[in-house]
Formats: structure tokens, sequence, C-alpha cells
């Protein structure tokens, strides 16, 4: 790993992080790279490049949601920094696997720096899942009702994680199938899941308001 690139990394793009949503702050893609490096050891990658596709991948989101894999990749490219360290043919395959990491996506990533931050920005553990749902709920929606952030919460799972969701998985060295499955089963059992909701919403929301 190119020292000079992590610094550079670690002191001007890792601390843009820590004014966004709480779902998405420094400690997010401090793990997305750090599970990005760990499922790199399986493939012949260049290290650097996924470190750094992981680094860039939710950059964009400062510009809005809906686009910040576009903007990401976009900041990824203008950023003439990195040219110090990586060819343009290297930066043009960053800043597409950036593009293509969102769950979203109607393609799948176009290679395997796309196939790597996609999975690892999955993190499909079940109670980080909800979590970082509850917190976005209450980050973007605070003007709705308990039971409004209910309803949000169990469509958005439903609609992203549950049998025939749009998430799609890349990697089979990954443990994001197993714990896929783990979360499919409590969303089977609504009442159960209804209850570590309630608990996780009064501890998260006691939080936004002492904030």
């Amino acid at each position: 790993m190119y020292d000079e690139l992590k610094a550079y990394i670690q002191g001007e793009i890792l601390p843009r992080y820590e004014t966004y949503d709480p779902a998405h702050r420094r400690d997010h893609i401090e793990g997305v790279i750090a599970r990005s490096l760990e499922l790199a050891t399986h493939y012949d990658v260049e290290r650097a490049m996924v470190y750094t596709v992981a680094a860039y991948h939710d950059l964009g989101l400062c510009e809005g949601r809906e686009t910040h894999h576009l903007t990401s990749g976009r900041m990824l490219r203008e950023d003439g920094e990195l040219r110090r360290w990586f060819s343009q043919e290297q930066i043009a395959t960053m800043s597409e696997a950036v593009e293509d990491h969102r769950a979203s996506a109607s393609h799948p990533p176009r290679t395997i720096y796309g196939m790597i931050v996609a999975e690892a920005d999955r993190q499909i553990i079940p109670e980080v899942v909800i979590r970082r749902t509850i917190q976005y709920g209450l980050s973007h929606y605070p003007s709705l009702t308990r039971e409004g952030h209910w309803e949000r919460f169990l469509g958005h799972l439903h609609e992203k994680y549950d049998y025939g969701g749009y998430l799609q998985l890349h990697i089979p060295e990954s443990e994001n199938g197993r714990q896929l499955e783990r979360l499919r089963r409590l969303i089977g059992r609504p009442a159960e899941l209804r209850a570590i909701f309630e608990q996780l919403f009064e501890e998260i929301a006691a939080n936004y308001v002492t904030s």
C-alpha cells in the first residue's frame, strides 16, 4: 500500500464524512475499507485501488443520496492528487467501481473492484442493518411519527433485503449470504422485529434529542 496515498486519504478524504448522516460517517467508511481489503485477499487485484475505491464510494452523499454513486465517481475522477499514484486507466476503473457500488443499481458491477466494494458496503449483520435503517429515517424524515418510522423501516427491509428484494451479492467468500438469511428469517417474524425496532428506536431517538 502506498504510504503517501493512505496519508492523503486519511488526512483529506475521510474527515469529510464526519459531517454526513450517522449511517455514513467515517466509522462506516473505515469499516468498508477494512472489509474490502479482506475480500481483496481472494483476488488478484491492486490493494491501493481497492483502498481508494472504498474510501471514495460514498463521498458524493454531500450532493444528495439518489445520485451519490455517480457523484462519488465524478469526485474520484476529478481529484487531481490521485494522479500521483494511479494511471488514467486505473482512475477510470476505480471511478466505475464507485459508480457501481450501489445496491439498487440496474446492472451488476463491471469489474472485480466494483464487486468488492459493493459486497463490503453491504455488511448484512441484522443488528447493524436495523440500527442504520433507523438512523437514516431519523436523520432524513424527522417529522414522521414513531408509527411512520416503523412503516418506512419495514418497507425498506422488504424492498431491499427480503426474498425478491433488489439486493444482490457478488463475492462468495463473503459472510453476507449467511447473514442475509438470518435477516430474512427475522423479517418473517414481524412481532420479534417490532420489539427490536422499539428498543433501538428509543435508544437512537434519545441520542438525536440530546445531540
